[in-house]
């Protein structure tokens, strides 16, 4: 299954005609007409201007939109009045692709299109960035593709920053969970907008994941936890803002969050020699310049995350009583009766409660999609009761403040590991 190629014949034969190239940047999208036209101009200024003598290619790996957002990826182009902006016109102007890709729905088989143009052309770094991002400018390309070519680096991860309300399931779970399994504080592991060498991208194509749920909402994740934990050499550029289109958590995140924590726990299994040695987490290198900027705020329902994870526990109680530790379901509902103005789902709390869901789903690794599905799904209201302990927690704290919360998070991740091992290898030992 993951050796059916993502790309259409037509696109396979332009390609083709292309011959080689040096860097591609990839623009996954859908129905992106309103954004899509800002963030190719940004890619073409940055390689005109970052990397005027390098063969490049601008491709937009397109999932099926029934907007305008493929017109106007094949009508912008900057080139014709480049030399009237630009220090230095570029030597050879940035081909562009616009293609459907074929798979399973999801941003995995954007990117596996985008992964197969590269090894196509045999490009030594390959960029995806994002196809809402606003605030993208054209160092983003530099500051994605530098790294690689110039550092020898294998995968660029991006640093933003972002409004305390923005990336919920990142600050909560993904993270400080990351970076206490893996043993490397990056920041954004699903930031959305990276850099790959050509040796990690084949790599990638050779993973039998591209068929799989992974290629849905978890394809970041998954990318980030497979280049550390294989030893390829990683950092983090700083790009400053992110702007995006920011989603309510309370309203549409529950899909996003199922399938992204299911990869990692699902990776947990795969790397367990690796992550059970790690004991202190560093930081990686930071390329680029860090200074200050202002996100957009982000809006969040503070009381419908509260009643939706006391919903979630009258729900669940019976179900999580069959691999939750009798005195969690006890302190989860002791929160569930605290008055909306004391709301508290403590961080300790939080933390060993996806660490017991972890070991859960270890034991049901094997089992039919559908159960392990009902145990993710399970998650989620605890998670929203976490957002919303940490947005009362927070409200009266600008970003920087709240960023130290986060940090003070990851900390705890990492101390009460083990915790986790204790749990897992009681599990393991009973399944020898």
């Amino acid at each position: 299954m993951e050796n059916e190629s993502s790309l259409a014949e037509e696109a396979r034969d332009q390609i083709e005609e292309m011959g080689k190239a040096d860097i591609l940047v990839g623009i996954p999208s859908f129905n992106n007409e309103k954004s899509i036209e800002h963030v190719v101009r940004a890619v073409q200024y940055g390689l005109a201007k970052y990397f005027p003598k390098f063969r490049s290619v601008v491709m937009n790996s397109d999932g099926g939109s029934t907007d305008k957002t493929r017109e106007i990826v094949k009508e912008t182009s900057i080139y014709p009045d480049l030399h009237t902006i630009l220090i230095e016109h570029p030597v050879r102007p940035a081909r562009s692709l616009s293609t459907p890709y074929h798979g399973i729905p999801g941003k995995g088989s954007a990117f596996k299109a985008i992964f197969e143009t590269a090894k196509l052309l045999k490009v030594r770094a390959c960029v995806v960035v994002d196809s809402d991002v606003r605030s993208i400018n054209p160092e983003w390309i530099e500051l994605l593709a530098g790294p690689i070519v110039i550092k020898g680096y294998d995968y660029v991860s991006p640093l933003y920053l972002r409004h305390k309300y923005d990336a919920t399931i990142t600050n909560s779970i993904v993270y400080p969970l990351t970076r206490a399994l893996t043993g490397l504080r990056v920041r954004q592991p699903i930031g959305g907008d990276f850099g790959f060498s050509g040796k990690l991208v084949k790599s990638f194509l050779d993973k039998d994941v591209w068929g799989t749920d992974v290629a849905r909402y978890g394809i970041d994740i998954w990318m980030t936890a497979t280049a550390i934990n294989e030893g390829y050499k990683v950092c983090q550029s700083f790009l400053g803002a992110k702007i995006h289109d920011a989603k309510d958590p309370g309203k549409d995140l529950a899909p996003m969050f199922k399938q992204v924590v299911g990869t990692l726990f699902h990776l947990m299994c795969d790397y367990e020699n690796h992550w059970k040695q790690i004991t202190r987490a560093k930081p990686p290198a930071v390329y680029g310049f860090r200074s200050e900027a202002s996100p957009e705020p982000v809006a969040l329902n503070r009381k419908l995350l509260v009643d939706k994870f006391r919903k979630g526990l009258m729900e669940n109680r019976d179900y999580w009583l069959t691999f939750l530790p009798r005195e969690r379901i006890r302190q989860l509902e002791k929160v569930a009766r605290l008055p909306f103005d004391g709301f508290s789902l403590s961080q300790t709390l939080w933390i060993k409660t996806v660490y017991d869901f972890a070991v859960a789903y270890r034991q049901r690794k094997a089992a039919p999609l559908e159960v392990r599905d009902q145990l993710l799904e399970s998650l989620v209201p605890i998670y929203f009761g976490r957002t919303a302990s940490f947005a009362i927690e927070t409200r009266d704290m600008p970003t920087y403040e709240a960023e130290e919360v986060i940090e003070r998070l990851c900390d705890k991740f990492e101390k009460l590991k083990p915790y986790l091992l204790q749990r897992w290898d009681s599990i393991v030992n009973n399944e020898g």
